[in-house]
């Protein structure tokens, strides 16, 4: 798929699945385990913003990452780098990503079917 544009929506995703996490403390952390969901940071490029989000604890021991807002050009293979703070907490690859924006759009559309000018009007997610 080559999108029409770097800013296309169906570049950007606010869900993405890890394999099973690394723990730098070697278990994940006890928020974690106790609530099954907890709000860290992370980032998938080396020197990239952190992003917020929340994790959600498989039982696998892999996590669902939501993202606050959605992020641009996630792919599977690259690893999920989770932070609380200054700490590195650990982290996982990329094995599978939610429906993209564009999909999700789409999926609205066809609900509330808008004309065609509306559509030209969504601004993508900067």
């Amino acid at each position: 798929f080559k999108a029409p544009s770097g800013d296309h929506p169906a570049l950007y995703r606010d869900l993405l699945r890890t394999n099973r996490v690394h723990w730098i403390a070697e278990e994940p952390p006890a928020e974690l385990v106790r609530e099954k969901m907890m709000e860290c940071h992370f980032r998938f490029r080396h020197q990239m913003a952190l992003v917020p989000c929340v994790l959600t604890l498989n039982q696998d021991g892999s996590v669902w990452v939501t993202l606050v807002k959605p992020a641009r050009a996630i792919t599977p293979g690259q690893f999920a780098v989770f932070y609380k703070g200054d700490e590195c907490l650990g982290s996982g690859k990329i094995l599978r990503m939610g429906p993209s924006v564009y999909t999700l759009q789409q999926g609205k559309n066809r609900e509330e079917s808008p004309k065609k000018e509306e559509i030209d009007k969504i601004e993508p997610v900067t």
